[in-house]
């Protein structure tokens, strides 16, 4: 009878394990699943967002030094005259499709 227990006991044991690997799967997947998905996400878009920060500020650098360089050679103040105009027509154009905030309402 000792010999029939014995054998019992790693089979409730087998199962025990069984059913914690089961569970913890679940938890895996419907918890932390999520959670590290999110956090790929905020990690790849704080990268991507300074790398276009990088990007943006050394295209800049590159079109003043290219504009005071080759083409207002001894001119340097009609580099910025340019540059800053382009700015203003970019604002007021993205000014002009904005949309009205009705939070005060």
């Amino acid at each position: 009878m000792n010999e029939q227990n014995d054998q019992q006991d790693p089979d409730i044991v087998d199962k025990a394990f069984s059913q914690l690997d089961h569970v913890m799967d679940i938890v895996h997947d419907r918890v932390m699943r999520p959670i590290f998905i999110a956090g790929r996400a905020v990690a790849f878009g704080f990268v991507v967002v300074l790398m276009s920060i990088v990007l943006v500020v050394t295209l800049l650098i590159a079109l003043i030094r290219l504009f005071d360089v080759y083409v207002f050679a001894s001119h340097q103040w009609l580099t910025y005259v340019c540059i800053g105009a382009t700015f203003v027509v970019a604002g007021l154009v993205i000014w002009r499709f904005r949309r009205p905030d009705h939070a005060g309402e």
